[in-house]
């Protein structure tokens, strides 16, 4: 009998309008490593959604997280401050 092999470890969904984006920590098929996707979908019809997708190994985890609050801040501290921006539901 064949055990079915099941890669998923973790998830997180954020919803955010139209779009929602699910945060998927994954383990290769030996198990002895794990990688992080990044899939936004977003609803283009009654039924369809389009998907993109990011695949994140762990040796890049630092890089890419400093890379984003680096981003995060300066749209925050530089950009937000100039413009007026609609509260968004937390979810």
């Amino acid at each position: 009998m064949e055990t079915e092999y099941r890669d998923e470890l973790y998830t997180k969904r954020v919803r955010a309008g139209k779009r929602t984006y699910f945060f998927d920590v994954k383990a290769t098929k030996s198990d002895r490593d794990f990688y992080i996707t990044i899939t936004e979908s977003k609803r283009v019809g009654e039924e369809e959604y389009e998907k993109h997708k990011i695949f994140l190994y762990k040796e890049d985890f630092e890089k890419f997280l400093g890379a984003l609050s680096e981003v995060v801040g300066f749209v925050k501290g530089e950009l937000l401050s100039k413009v007026e921006v609609p509260e968004q539901e937390t979810s």
